[in-house]
């Protein structure tokens, strides 16, 4: 085996653990923390259920609200100016997967200085970042786990990768109990970016006996628990999307991702859509495309999907990804990429599929994939 590295946060997991959070700031030192959330996560009550712990604790804070879906370069930019102006110390982010990615972005050029297009790509932050607690509303985007951070270039129009260790959080605390106040397509759409999470970590080039099992966890949880999650906000469903988002996360941070995460940074970055909306659409089609490589390893997540093997790794593969079809056209959710994109827009999948092709998720995709073939695959999933 060559050598591989396995990084995580420390991971506070449970119902009511949202209440450590004062104990967990000042482990790090904290003196004033900079939050950043939105208004969706203030008008949910959760906003100042957290300044009231932190007060509890003796721990002064500044709110940064200006999280938007898909954070912009600019915000971040804002944002890292507001925390030097304000003498804060730890960063603590509370929401999604653009509140922890905005809380990221800020710590980079904080600490780092330059534009935050200075970072895309790996390992392109050289110092180290301010201590940061992150607690998530969702269960799906991984940001509270991953060294991974997803910024959009608003000039280019493209959602950046930013990929380095130095982006683990120091503390995650995932409270199921947050997911309570979650809409339906909120807990529809993180699931399915966090199966997504699982299936490309386990295909990746660079999986490992570290990672593959967190995916293949991932991928059963989520088959088993969303729909109850749906339809009766059950705790019990909930806690176990909440493993499951962990799992997969702790995999794709540690392996990457691959073709269909790439293919999503660019169509969300240059349509303006919601990360969850888009793997619907791509992941089986991306799938399909990557059967030939790994049918190995795919008959793998279709064993898990179907809950049985059939005669031959490739029927179990393909019925498989006809079992997550399935799955995902049981929810409402669009489909094809004609149902978010206007007919008149198909013109710019070309260059679309250009700039996708240089995303790092590619790097990592199991069977090598040219803009050509990109276009080919968007065109399936039109």
């Amino acid at each position: 085996m060559e050598t591989t590295k396995f990084a995580i946060p420390e991971i506070i997991f449970g119902r009511g653990s949202l209440n450590y959070a004062g104990q967990c700031a000042l482990r790090l030192g904290a003196k004033k923390v900079f939050l950043v959330s939105d208004t969706g996560i203030e008008e949910a009550g959760w906003v100042q259920r957290l300044m009231d712990i932190l007060e509890e604790a003796g721990i002064d804070w500044i709110y940064y609200p200006r999280v938007t879906p898909n954070p912009r370069d600019f915000e971040v930019e804002q944002g890292a100016e507001f925390y030097l102006k304000n003498g804060a110390d730890v960063i603590m982010a509370l929401g999604g997967g653009s509140s922890m990615d905005t809380a990221k972005g800020i710590a980079i050029i904080a600490s780092n200085g330059g534009k935050i297009q200075d970072y895309e790509g790996a390992n392109r932050v050289q110092h180290p970042l301010p201590p940061m607690v992150f607690i998530t509303t969702t269960a799906g985007s991984g940001s509270d786990i991953s060294q991974f951070c997803i910024i959009t270039d608003v000039k280019r129009g493209v959602k950046m990768s930013i990929i380095t260790r130095t982006l683990v959080p120091n503390i995650s605390i995932v409270d199921p109990l947050i997911l309570r106040t979650k809409s339906e397509t909120l807990i529809i759409q993180s699931a399915v970016d966090a199966l997504a999470h699982a299936v490309e970590a386990y295909l990746s080039r660079i999986a490992s006996p570290f990672t593959e099992p967190q995916s293949l966890k991932a991928i059963d949880l989520i088959m088993r628990n969303l729909q109850d999650a749906v339809e009766t906000r059950s705790l019990d469903s909930l806690e176990k999307l909440s493993i499951a988002s962990i799992a997969a996360s702790t995999a794709f941070s540690n392996a990457g991702l691959g073709a269909e995460h790439a293919l999503a940074h660019s169509l969300g970055g240059h349509f303006d859509m919601s990360h969850g909306v888009v793997h619907p659409i791509m992941l089986t089609t991306v799938m399909r495309f990557n059967l030939p490589s790994c049918t190995s390893k795919m008959a793998d997540i279709g064993r898990v999907v179907l809950n049985k093997r059939l005669g031959s790794d490739l029927d179990t593969a393909v019925q498989g990804i006809e079992k997550l079809e399935a799955f995902f056209a049981s929810f409402n959710v669009p489909l094809k990429l004609h149902q978010v994109v206007p007919a008149e827009d198909k013109k710019h999948l070309e260059p679309i599929c250009k700039m996708a092709v240089h995303d790092a998720c590619n790097l990592t995709n199991p069977r090598p994939a040219s803009w050509e073939e990109f276009l080919v695959i968007c065109e399936e999933a039109w």
